[in-house]
């Protein structure tokens, strides 16, 4: 029996990259898995992957998962997406918030459309998810944001090397929010029993998003780690006791360090 038979899980950004791979780490253990993101089949975005191959990829291996389109950054998707999942599965055991957006532009050129619209996404969706999933875990749940090494600011002046991943400064002031997020509910909720928990890649993951920004050169650069490392940090923090994992902002191999599963090479 798997460490999550008979528990609900939902993972955002599930239709390609590090979501398919937490989704599947998940269901193998026994959840039952809702993906959802806003590609629901391979050709209605630019980038390889969508919600049909996740699900049918899942599915294939003998697990369970079912689609749910939506649009996180719209109340009423967020809305929808809980009620479709307990009317499919009953209540929600863990929620994974994983889907992002990113527009990596510098601040004076940043249009305030894709400002306010990446807000919604990698902030805004996670506080409503949480609000909404909140009521069935009072007996105990797991809520995992995933955020990123550009939470980490470049330090004080002066300056005299460009950012290392230059356009990245809203994209990293709202993940080093998300993370002062993670803590402040944790706290709130840490009397029911939930536990609220925040992972980075310790490196960047090749992704098909990753590789489109030329964050990373291809699936094989070497300066890069595999979804499967930020995958099984997500299921240590979806599995451990409550006391041991909650409010903790930590990066991937860091936590596969501590549990002793990180391979020798890495």
């Amino acid at each position: 029996m798997g460490r999550l038979e008979g528990k609900v899980a939902i993972v955002t950004g599930s239709s390609r990259g590090i979501g398919v791979e937490i989704a599947r780490t998940l269901a193998s253990e026994g959840a039952s898995v809702i993906c959802t993101a806003r590609t629901e089949f391979e050709g209605d975005h630019q980038l390889q992957g969508s919600l049909e191959s996740a699900v049918k990829a899942i599915k294939a291996q003998g697990f369970e998962a079912t689609a749910v389109k939506a649009n996180i950054a719209k109340p009423e998707d967020c809305e929808r997406l809980i009620k479709a999942t307990r009317d499919l599965y009953g209540k929600i055991d863990i929620l994974i918030n994983n889907a992002a957006l990113a527009y990596f532009r510098p601040i004076i050129e940043y249009p305030i459309s894709r400002w306010l619209k990446t807000w919604e996404v990698n902030l805004h969706a996670p506080f409503l998810l949480s609000q909404l999933v909140i009521p069935d875990m009072k007996k105990g749940g797991s809520i995992i944001n995933i955020s990123s090494v550009a939470s980490v600011g470049p330090g004080a002046g002066p300056y005299t090397v460009p950012p290392l991943y230059p356009g990245s400064t809203a994209y990293g002031a709202q993940k080093a929010a998300l993370e002062r997020f993670t803590q402040g509910l944790a706290q709130e909720v840490s009397h029911l029993g939930i536990s609220v928990s925040c992972v980075s890649p310790s490196q960047v993951v090749a992704t098909p998003g990753t590789i489109y920004h030329g964050l990373v050169t291809g699936f094989e650069d070497p300066r890069g780690e595999p979804p499967r490392f930020l995958a099984q940090a997500a299921l240590i923090l979806a599995t451990e006791q409550h006391d041991h994992v909650t409010g903790r902002v930590v990066y991937s191999q860091e936590l596969l360090r501590e549990y002793g599963l990180l391979p020798e090479n890495r």
